[in-house]
């Protein structure tokens, strides 16, 4: 396998930028570009000891004073020899160093080269890898403590169990199929049935898990609806800190969807401003009035904004009933800091939850976080044991099904044989959760989603 180097910081003025290095001609390149100030060759430093030097380009002259730390293989992360250079943060300084590293005889790696090397030489499982990406992108505290878990193997630890059990259970049905003079036992069969039941209970647990994921890595789509006027973009603008969408006085201003990101609650919010819902004549704004609605049917959750100076109108009952389109809703009585008109007793007969809140001086923002964190409570699913993506999901979902057709075989009398199908396609799906079932592209897939130097 030949040698790879990139830049494994981002491409901007920063403090520090890390070149990376890995492959079997690591500590050989990295020499020709870098002299430690105590003259000794870095191969004779110490393992993972941070050495002072300085960094040369293609022609032999120090572009920067800089540390280097060598990782020998197996100990690195690639399960490689490794190398870090810690330079000084300039764009142009990482890209002399990567140009000297090429004209030493390294090449560029590749998107997700140095994980997915990692990955083929035992150091991670798929969804270790998968947990790099994950936490890289984390947009939320939720979301990086899920994906820290899952790269310390916390996915893996819970699927192995089951796996093991399932290649056991095969191993038996082989030994069946071999000697089909001997009979399967009632407590034999009895005891397949329960490993089965169990392993099924257990995959759909972890199933009902990938909604969760999905949202922690996309975001909960939230819908904000009301009639004009009532401080739908104030409100968007108060959540995410700046004024992302125009306010004006005249009705009407939004006429198409705004969409944003914001952690509420600790939950990432993937906020929608609609236009206000009316009967509108002007075609533009009926057009965003019907964008409201959808959005509204395609929500998580809806945040429903009432005008607390003004009664209720027949324009906030059309508002009422398009939050109901979603699974979960808040009612929010925005400008709580002008006199109230509302009946704040009566909302919360027909809401139940009413949050009064000023999107104009952010009163009320604190209660509406806490109503947020309740609705998407952390702890529905240990940290690490979430499926955060399709694949993982899909993986799953074709173990559960054949060890439910498995279990039907076996309480149907069906041969061994058949059994034994079902249970070899529970494990291969199993195998392609962590890897153990090896598919080029799929591992190919995987690391498409990561960012060269990763």
């Amino acid at each position: 396998m030949d040698t790879i180097t990139a830049i494994s910081t981002g491409n901007t003025l920063s403090a520090i930028g890390i070149l990376r290095v890995s492959g079997p001609e690591s500590f050989a390149i990295c020499t020709q570009v870098f002299q430690p100030l105590d003259g000794r060759p870095l191969s004779q430093h110490r393992e993972r000891e941070m050495v002072l030097g300085r960094l040369l380009g293609r022609e032999g002259r120090p572009i920067d004073q800089a540390l280097a730390v060598r990782f020998p293989a197996p100990r690195s992360y690639t399960g490689e020899d490794c190398v870090e250079f810690h330079c000084h943060g300039s764009p142009v300084v990482l890209d002399e160093g990567l140009r000297a590293l090429f004209a030493a005889g390294a090449r560029q790696a590749g998107r997700g080269e140095f994980t997915k090397r990692a990955f083929l030489n035992g150091n991670l499982d798929l969804t270790q890898a998968e947990a790099v990406i994950d936490l890289i992108e984390a947009e939320s505290a939720q979301a990086a403590q899920n994906a820290v878990e899952q790269l310390g193997g916390a996915l893996r630890r819970q699927v192995e169990p089951l796996y093991n059990r399932l290649l056991d259970m095969a191993s038996q049905f082989y030994a069946v199929v071999d000697y089909p003079d001997e009979d399967i036992e009632d407590l034999q069969q009895d005891a397949l049935l329960g490993t089965l039941a169990e392993a099924e209970d257990a995959l759909r647990a972890l199933l009902s898990t990938a909604s969760r994921g999905r949202l922690l890595r996309q975001g909960v789509p939230t819908a904000i609806l009301g009639r004009p006027n009532v401080g739908k973009s104030s409100l968007l603008n108060a959540l995410l800190g700046y004024d992302r969408a125009i306010v004006t006085d005249v009705a009407g201003t939004t006429r198409d969807t705004v969409e944003e990101k914001a952690v509420v609650g600790g939950v990432l919010l993937r906020l929608i401003d609609t236009a206000g819902i009316r009967d509108a004549a002007d075609t533009v704004e009926r057009m965003g009035v019907d964008r409201a609605r959808a959005a509204a049917g395609q929500a998580e959750l809806a945040l429903l904004v009432l005008d607390g100076s003004r009664p209720l109108t027949a324009e906030d009952e059309a508002a009422i009933q398009a939050a109901g389109l979603a699974p979960r809703m808040l009612a929010l009585v925005n400008k709580s800091d002008l006199p109230q008109v509302l009946d704040h007793t009566a909302l919360a007969a027909r809401f139940g939850c009413v949050l009064p809140v000023s999107a104009a001086d952010g009163t009320g923002l604190e209660a509406l976080e806490s109503a947020v964190a309740d609705l998407f409570p952390a702890g529905e699913a240990p940290a690490g044991q979430i499926l955060t993506n399709a694949r993982q999901a899909d993986a799953v979902s074709r173990a559960a099904e054949a060890i439910r057709s498995a279990r039907a075989a076996l309480e149907g009398g069906l041969t061994p044989d058949a059994v034994l199908a079902d249970t070899e396609r529970a494990v291969n799906a199993l195998g392609e959760l962590t890897g153990r079932t090896l598919r080029e592209d799929l591992t190919t897939r995987i690391f498409e989603r990561f960012c060269v130097g990763k």
